[in-house]
């Protein structure tokens, strides 16, 4: 089922608890996860949305931030009366749903961050203010081409590579502009904050890392990186999986694998907030 609560365009599809609420990434859309909507609709209530800009959602440049995202998804399941909801964000999908997360944690039984990273530090105006420049110098298209063509590895295969780079490429120009350099911002901003504070379980599903020559990497093992040591010290609690071999789309590349972290972390966190809730009301209702 497609429809639009004002102002995102989103899927829904199943029905069962814990709902769980998917949020793609920059220049991406709610189709990046169309594996776990097919795969979860069968026992539970799923959602994609597509966030302003992105997708079947139309968007104004000026109001595309991670924190009206947030704001959006947060509207969203406050509309959908969803409780108990897991929060699935990809990339820049991390940062807003751990947005949502800080808005409405009363709705939030856990989120997952899948391959997520944290880019601006220090002061957000200069960190928001130098991404700007190097969009500016290099070009919004030279710079987007770039970014996702070095999200894949061989091992991705061409045509995922392809779909996704040509996709990220429709993306208009002043939406990526505008948005990029504000993620950035945010990063500096917001991140430490917005992990030292969440009240719901989390879980870092990660594969890979820009590395110091600004490349992106796969990651092996028993790898740490900068990201994840900072989800460590904020977040000790946080359950970390490495996903190793495999490029910056781990839940198009290998859903299985993703989709078995997300149901084994989902059925424990709904248990969890089941029992918070029935201490304080007497009851545990989920939607």
């Amino acid at each position: 089922m497609s429809e639009v609560h004002a102002p995102v365009w989103y899927e829904r599809a199943g029905t069962g608890s814990p709902p769980l609420v998917f949020v793609h990434g920059f220049a991406c859309s709610h189709a990046d996860w169309r594996p776990q909507l097919d795969h979860f609709a069968a026992t539970q209530t799923v959602i994609a949305c597509d966030l302003r800009g992105h997708g079947a959602t139309p968007g104004d440049p000026a109001d595309c931030s991670i924190e009206t995202y947030g704001a959006d998804v947060a509207a969203l399941l406050n509309a959908l009366d969803l409780r108990g909801a897991m929060l699935i964000g990809h990339s820049l999908g991390c940062r807003v749903v751990l947005q949502a997360a800080l808005e409405i944690p009363e709705r939030v039984a856990g989120v997952v961050l899948i391959d997520g990273s944290r880019i601006g530090m220090g002061d957000p105006e200069t960190a928001g203010r130098v991404m700007r420049e190097q969009i500016r110098a290099t070009g919004y298209g030279a710079f987007a081409r770039r970014l996702f063509e070095e999200m894949f590895l061989p091992s991705s295969g061409v045509m995922l590579k392809t779909s996704i780079v040509e996709r990220a490429l429709e993306l208009p120009a002043p939406i990526g502009t505008a948005l990029f350099p504000r993620m950035v911002a945010w990063d500096a901003a917001n991140m430490e904050r917005a992990l030292s504070t969440l009240s719901a379980p989390l879980l870092v599903v990660q594969s890979t890392n820009v590395n110091a020559q600004r490349v992106r990497v796969a990651l092996s093992a028993d790898e740490t990186t900068p990201w994840l040591d900072l989800v460590t010290r904020l977040a000790p609690s946080a359950r970390i999986e490495i996903l190793t071999g495999v490029g910056h789309f781990p839940q198009l590349e290998v859903p299985e694998e993703v989709n078995r972290l997300v149901g084994d972390f989902a059925a424990v966190c709904a248990a969890t907030f089941m029992l918070g809730s029935a201490s304080q009301s007497g009851s545990a209702p989920l939607a």
